[in-house]
């Protein structure tokens, strides 16, 4: 069946993306900055989507002829999916494991930055303060353990990694995965998050935000580890509960965190100016997957996936 409709794309792309997107002559392509961008409920078959934009109950109720909501990426934290199904408009994401390469990869840079206060002393020198490189130590992450909280793909990539790279001890966290998970790579699997926690140098959480995992490292947590942890979280805001986060940092109870998801997103300095005060936290605007290959991989990926769907030929990365 030939492919015809109007494709809304509300958030930006990758030009690759685009580009397929408009070698198809019988689709009309509204992109995010066209003046026809906020008709989409009046007009849209497909809409195109990333982590900017919403769909709650309300959409859904506007939208006329609505197909199929993509997005890029794998969560769908954003869209109310309950609506979707409500009104029988279809939501796909991503091959899981897509951003596996670029957010574990992003982990180990956060974790390093972190450790070898790369960012604190560049701030430093760029401020014209003469730095003592004796008295500016860092702190060295190799023969380390690391404690991975989700044995998804991302968690895979980075024990991967870190193993290559580190010569470290690998320690994961999950009680859904099956037994047989990561049979290949050298780790210890443990059957509680403290024990994790009581014996991890770094901590990094690879989980969706779900109901039960909001909130999962709080003060409780945070308490068990030690005060030479590195805390990451380049998963989804809400896992760290922030002002418990806040707390052991400010109190040294730990030794710093790297952040690259928050419950505000983007990050800004009104919600998290006390956070931006200190040298021990890095925040980063939820860039984990923002390479350029990555961003051209997953961007063409979901407007292959709107082709399949809109020509009843396939529905890739179907949720609802």
């Amino acid at each position: 069946m030939a492919l015809a409709g109007t494709i809304f794309v509300l958030d930006p792309y990758h030009e690759d993306a685009i580009e397929l997107l408009q070698s198809k002559p019988n689709c009309k392509i509204i992109l995010p900055n066209d003046h026809f961008k906020a008709d989409w409920h009046e007009l849209a078959d497909a809409i195109l989507i990333r982590s900017e934009t919403h769909l709650t109950e309300e959409d859904f109720d506007k939208q006329k002829k609505l197909k199929v909501v993509v997005k890029q990426g794998v969560s769908v934290n954003n869209v109310d999916l309950e609506a979707a199904k409500k009104h029988g408009v279809m939501v796909c994401t991503n091959s899981p494991g897509l951003n596996s390469e670029s957010v574990a990869e992003f982990t180990l840079a956060l974790a390093l930055t972190l450790a070898r206060r790369v960012s604190e002393i560049d701030r430093r020198v760029r401020n014209g303060e003469i730095i003592i490189r004796s008295q500016t130590l860092g702190m060295s992450l190799f023969q380390k353990t690391i404690g991975i909280v989700g044995m998804g793909n991302i968690g895979r990539v980075v024990a991967q990694k870190w193993r290559g790279a580190m010569s470290g001890k690998v320690i994961t966290y999950d009680p859904y995965a099956p037994e047989e998970a990561w049979s290949d790579i050298e780790h210890q699997r443990v059957q509680s998050l403290e024990t994790l926690l009581v014996a991890s140098d770094v901590v990094t959480l690879h989980v969706p935000l779900t109901v039960s995992i909001r909130g999962m490292i709080g003060t409780k947590q945070l308490s068990h580890m030690k005060r030479s942890t590195i805390l990451i979280n380049a998963s989804r805001g809400g896992i760290v509960d922030e002002p418990a986060l806040l707390h052991a940092l400010k109190s040294r109870q730990i030794h710093g965190a790297a952040l690259d998801a928050m419950e505000v997103e983007p990050p800004t300095l009104e919600a998290y100016s006390e956070f931006f005060e200190l040298d021990s936290v890095i925040v980063t605007p939820h860039i984990g997957a923002s390479t350029a290959a990555n961003q051209s991989k997953s961007g063409v990926e979901a407007v292959e996936t709107v082709f399949a769907v809109l020509e009843g030929t396939g529905e890739p990365g179907r949720v609802v």
